[in-house]
């Protein structure tokens, strides 16, 4: 899949609010940087954080409760 379908993916997956979607992403890295693991089958030595970040929320499998709750 191109990077632009994952992040239109990701967009409609939070409403299209791309405040939101920027803001999403740089926690769900930094919980990565922290040594979370990728909740989708991507290497993290051969794929960028924020690739991986954006994957997952376009999955569905992070969302703005998710992160919440990881109080970040």
């Amino acid at each position: 899949m191109r990077t632009e379908e994952i992040v239109a993916k990701a967009l409609e997956k939070i409403g299209n609010d791309r405040y939101l979607l920027s803001n999403l992403v740089f926690s769900r890295v930094k919980q990565l940087c922290a040594g979370a693991k990728p909740l989708v089958d991507m290497d993290l030595k051969h794929n960028k954080l924020s690739d991986i970040a954006m994957k997952e929320i376009a999955e569905g499998k992070i969302s703005i409760d998710r992160i919440d709750e990881k109080n970040l």
